[in-house]
């Protein structure tokens, strides 16, 4: 039976990681050792940010609520409840989008979630 010898798909292996670990300092981008451990490293750190960024995401929104909250006179939480015992069903992202760019509509959900 003939020899294979597998040079090709080694290279071509190698220079798939290579190319991912382009733009990284120093011997992270020329060195198939140390490239393919920073690659490694870095597709962990991409995969848990991802998750991650709903968490920050969600904080960030909360705060804004929060925020527009205080300016119409009632915290965070009592608007919330009050929206639910309203029957208003929005997420917080566009809570968020309505406190930054409608106040007045904000404020009117505020005045809802008061009398709730």
């Amino acid at each position: 039976m003939a020899r294979v010898k597998g040079a090709m798909m080694t290279r071509k292996r190698r220079n798939k990681m290579l190319k991912l670990a382009k733009g990284y300092w120093g011997a992270k981008s020329k060195h198939f050792k140390m490239a393919n451990e920073q690659v490694m490293k870095s597709l962990t750190y991409a995969y848990v940010s991802r998750r991650l960024k709903k968490r920050d995401f969600r904080q960030l929104w909360i705060t804004r609520i929060s925020a527009a909250c205080k300016i119409n006179g009632m915290n965070y939480s009592t608007f919330m409840h009050g929206l639910k015992v309203a029957g208003i069903a929005i997420n917080r992202k566009m809570l968020s989008e309505l406190a930054i760019n409608d106040a007045a509509a904000f404020t009117a959900l505020c005045d809802i979630a008061k009398k709730a």
